[in-house]
């Protein structure tokens, strides 16, 4: 095992279910993306298990709820995170995971909900 990375499992929250381990080099967060046996999941909730070792807890293993999901076409910086959609709009959620309370499927592009925040 590499010293940077961690096994880790995907749990599909519905149905919940595990999809496997893997080692991973990074540290996904909620709203992070990442591709397993060819399908896109979204990384939901990140949860670490620890194990007690000659008097000292270890970080053993993490384990990622995940959601199977499509990446986002588009994207906008905010405070150094990326967010789903146009952050400029004032119905953006300002999340990973979800664009905007009234049309959360997007496309931002041509939406007749769209206010600018300025």
């Amino acid at each position: 095992m590499e010293p940077d990375s961690l096994p880790t499992e995907l749990i599909l929250t519905h149905p919940r279910q595990s999809l496997g381990k893997i080692q991973l080099d990074w540290k996904p967060q909620p709203g992070n993306y990442l591709d397993f046996e060819g399908k896109t999941y979204a990384v939901l909730e990140r949860r670490h298990r620890y194990q007690l070792k000659s008097g000292r807890y270890r970080l053993n293993n993490i384990a990622l709820y995940v959601q199977s999901a499509q990446r986002p076409a588009e994207k906008s910086l905010v405070a150094g995170r990326w967010v789903v959609g146009d952050a400029t709009c004032r119905y953006n959620a300002h999340s990973e995971i979800i664009r905007c309370a009234v049309k959360p499927d997007g496309p931002c592009e041509c939406c007749h909900f769209y206010e600018s925040i300025n």
